[in-house]
C-alpha cells in the first residue's frame, strides 16, 4: 500500500469547477493561485462540458493538479441531499463523470490525480459500507487515490479496497463531535485568521476542535476550502501563508 502524497508544502485542494450555463459558483481565477489540487466537478451537482474544459485549463495554467469531484445525480440540490442507489448504479454513476472529465483532462496532457465524492455522496461513503465499496469500485477503474477522513468509512473500506487515501481537513466545515464534517446546503464565512490556527493545529498534531468543544483526531495530508465559500480567496490565502510559514 503506497503512503498518503500530499504536496511537498502540504496540498491546499479546493472544489470548484461549479457553474452552470451562464451561472457562475465561486472565483475559480481568484483561488488557483492559492491552491495546488483542483476537485473539479463532473456535472451531476455542478458544471458542464464548457465549464470542465475551462477549469482543466485554468489548473493547468497554474501548474495545479485535478481530481475528479462526482456526486449524486441532484444538480437542483447541488449534490447536497441523499438519496437512495442501488450499488452497482451508484458505481456506474461515478464512473460516467470521471471518465468525462478525464477526457478534458487527457485533451489538455494532463493526468486524473484522485477521485473525490462530493456533498451528500462524501457523507454517505463516510458512514455506509456500501455506499463507500460503491465508490472504491469507480475509483479502481481509473487506479487512483481517493480523498476522504481518517476515522470514518473512507479509510476502513477505501484501504481495504487497495486504494491510497488522501485524507483532507476541511478549513471552512465545522466538525460534529464523531470527528464526522457537518455538510451544510450553503457554507458561510469562516475567520481567516482562525480558520488558519484551526489548520496549523491539525498540521501538527493531528486534531480538530467540534462544535461542542470536543478534541476530535484528524489526518491533514492536504486542507479543504470550498469555493462558495464566501471570502473563499482570503481563507485560502491565510491557510497557505500559515502553513507554508510553519513548514518552512
Amino acid at each position: 500500500m503506497a503512503t498518503p502524497r500530499p504536496n511537498a508544502k502540504l496540498a491546499i485542494n479546493c472544489d470548484m469547477g461549479e457553474g452552470f450555463g451562464l451561472y457562475k459558483m465561486g472565483d475559480d481565477e481568484g483561488l488557483m493561485p492559492h491552491i495546488t489540487i483542483a476537485n473539479v466537478a463532473c456535472g451531476f451537482h455542478a458544471s458542464d462540458p464548457t465549464v470542465m474544459a475551462r477549469t482543466v485549463r485554468l489548473a493547468k495554467q497554474h501548474n495545479v493538479r485535478v481530481g475528479a469531484h462526482p456526486s449524486l445525480p441532484d444538480l437542483q440540490g447541488f449534490g447536497r441531499r441523499e438519496m437512495k442507489m442501488r450499488p452497482e448504479e451508484l458505481t456506474n454513476c461515478i464512473i460516467y463523470q470521471v471518465g468525462a472529465l478525464k477526457g478534458f483532462l487527457e485533451r489538455e496532457g494532463m493526468h486524473l490525480f484522485h477521485i473525490k465524492p462530493h456533498g451528500s455522496l462524501y457523507g454517505m461513503a463516510a458512514r455506509s459500507e456500501e455506499v463507500a465499496k460503491a465508490v472504491a469500485d469507480a475509483a479502481k477503474v481509473f487506479n487512483v487515490p481517493v480523498m476522504g477522513m481518517i476515522g470514518t468509512l473512507h479509510e476502513r473500506v477505501y484501504t481495504a479496497e487497495g486504494l491510497e487515501l488522501i485524507s483532507e481537513y476541511y478549513a471552512d466545515l465545522d466538525y460534529d463531535d464523531e470527528g464526522m464534517v457537518i455538510i451544510t446546503r450553503e457554507h458561510h464565512a469562516f475567520d481567516p485568521k482562525r480558520a488558519a490556527e484551526r489548520a496549523l493545529r491539525a498540521v501538527r498534531e493531528g486534531v480538530a476542535v467540534s462544535v461542542n468543544g470536543k478534541e476530535v483526531q484528524v489526518r491533514a495530508d492536504c486542507i479543504c476550502v470550498h469555493s462558495d465559500t464566501p471570502n473563499a480567496i482570503e481563507l485560502a490565502h491565510a491557510v497557505k501563508t500559515a502553513v507554508a510559514e510553519y513548514l518552512g
